[in-house]
């Protein structure tokens, strides 16, 4: 149990001090910008929901166990 406790504590400490590390440069090169969305096509198709087929049951019953 006490190895449990003692391992519980060295690993919270490891991922404290991960967090809390500076990358040494003190200063970040990369940047970020936002995007513009895509321009949608008037004449392309839009997607419409699939109805189920009536021929096909919704929760067919299930087979009968082999004898």
């Amino acid at each position: 149990m006490r190895k449990l406790i003692l391992a519980s504590v060295s690993a919270i400490a490891l991922f404290g001090a991960a967090a809390c590390s500076d990358s040494g440069s003190g200063t970040d090169a990369t940047t970020t910008q936002s995007t513009t969305p895509p321009v949608t096509d008037p004449a392309a198709p839009t997607m419409q929901p699939v109805e189920p087929d009536p021929a096909i049951p919704a929760d067919p019953a299930p087979a009968a166990p082999a004898q």
